[in-house]
């Protein structure tokens, strides 16, 4: 048996956000640029963890590195499909990792 391993930064915490699109898919699509933009620099600060839509197109998965529940709460604020209305609903919720297998999580481009 292999043994656990955590994945946490010091003072941080994983924060998984269950998001629905609006009904209107052309305002989700005109804002996919920037918002994808705004991904690529959470990721490369070491604020996302992982993300992407669902496979029905009905909203998306995002789990952010954040510091406490209300720093996760700034990330969605600024997020592109936050200021422009694509996301009818987020639920942030805390997330403790308890096991993992990054190689079965591919990233796509």
């Amino acid at each position: 048996m292999r043994p656990t391993v955590r994945i946490t930064q010091p003072g941080s915490m994983k924060v998984v956000n269950y998001a629905t699109y609006t009904p209107v898919p052309e305002k989700v699509a005109a804002l996919r640029p920037a918002h994808r933009e705004y991904m690529t620099r959470l990721l490369t600060d070491g604020r996302l963890v992982a993300c992407g839509p669902f496979a029905d197109g009905s909203g998306a998965l995002f789990i952010y590195e954040a510091a406490s529940l209300a720093a996760a709460e700034e990330i969605v604020a600024a997020d592109p499909y936050q200021i422009g209305g694509a996301f009818a609903q987020c639920r942030l919720s805390p997330w403790e990792i308890i096991k993992a297998n990054p190689a079965l999580i591919p990233a796509t481009p």
